[in-house]
């Protein structure tokens, strides 16, 4: 008997980080670094910043990947607990199957907050007051008395801006002033973040509506939830357009290109994006947007003329 717990008190630790790393969802963290680095590239204009701010973009990175995912997506999980149950999805969920208990994602989210603040006040006032503001909204998107993701409307604004703006503010902010940020890429980076995460409200649809969880898709139905995804995907492509068109952040070099991707883009996603409970559509899609991307940051830098 002794032998048998001797053996078996290592694995706690192991199983510990194990569930922490299943609740931060490390595929989740790139939805914040992709953003993260653009605004990188915006304020450096090169394509690989200089090797002296490396350590502290390091730094950055891991307080808006990590850091700030385990600590939204834990206090998430400890308050979907009673939808999680009823979705097949998330039917592996370490809370789901019991080996984490809800008071304990909670202690995860507030160490995760915790160390995510005093991380960014190595970086600095704002990076960290930025921080705290994104960790604040994560918390109330998901817990009482506010609850945004179960408030439509509110739960794709939250997602929006968290994707298609603050990676981007954060990235600039490590290099430059907030003040001389091109505010128009913040505009269509919302957009953008917006008519990717309007789909996947699909995933979790007939769990939510049993549970009681209004979310977009609840309120507007299948149909029409993917008609405004669609608008939002039109919408940043047509912006995308008149920026390059004015060569506003865009520069008009890649106009031609645009005209050419941006229906490709739309019609990609009229014919991937399907009102199901997988992301592969949406995925391939997202996969699909790195090509107008990965060229932009090629042509702002000056590698492509």
């Amino acid at each position: 008997m002794t032998t048998m717990r001797t053996r078996s008190a290592p694995a706690r630790p192991r199983q510990l980080a194990g569930d922490v790393l299943a609740i931060g969802r490390p595929w989740f963290w790139f939805v914040s670094l992709l953003p993260y680095y653009l605004g990188v590239v915006l304020a450096a204009r090169r394509v690989v910043p200089p090797v002296a701010d490396w350590p502290l973009l390091a730094l950055g990175a891991v307080v808006i990947g990590p850091l700030v995912w385990i600590s939204v997506l834990a206090v998430n999980d400890a308050h979907d607990l009673r939808g999680d149950r009823l979705n097949p999805r998330k039917a592996g969920s370490p809370l789901v199957v019991g080996r984490l208990s809800v008071a304990a994602a909670l202690r995860v989210s507030l160490a995760a907050a915790v160390l995510a603040v005093l991380a960014a006040l190595f970086v600095g006032p704002l990076f960290a007051l930025g921080t705290a503001i994104v960790l604040l909204v994560g918390w109330a998107y998901s817990a009482p008395p506010l609850r945004l993701k179960a408030r439509p409307g509110f739960d794709v604004a939250v997602n929006a801006l968290a994707i298609g703006a603050a990676g981007q503010l954060a990235g600039w902010s490590m290099l430059r002033p907030l003040a001389e940020f091109p505010w128009p890429m913040a505009v269509l980076g919302t957009l953008v973040g917006a008519a990717l995460y309007v789909p996947t409200t699909f995933a979790d649809l007939e769990a939510d509506r049993v549970s009681g969880y209004t979310t977009l898709a609840v309120r507007l139905g299948p149909r029409r939830t993917y008609l405004l995804g669609l608008g939002l995907w039109l919408a940043a492509g047509l912006l995308s357009l008149a920026m390059s068109a004015a060569d506003v952040v865009v520069p008009r070099s890649m106009l031609p290109m645009e005209i050419v991707l941006v229906p490709l883009l739309v019609l990609a996603y009229r014919r991937l994006v399907r009102a199901e409970r997988t992301f592969r559509g949406i995925v391939a899609v997202a996969v699909l947007f790195l090509v107008p991307s990965l060229t932009f940051v090629l042509t702002y830098t000056g590698v492509v003329g």
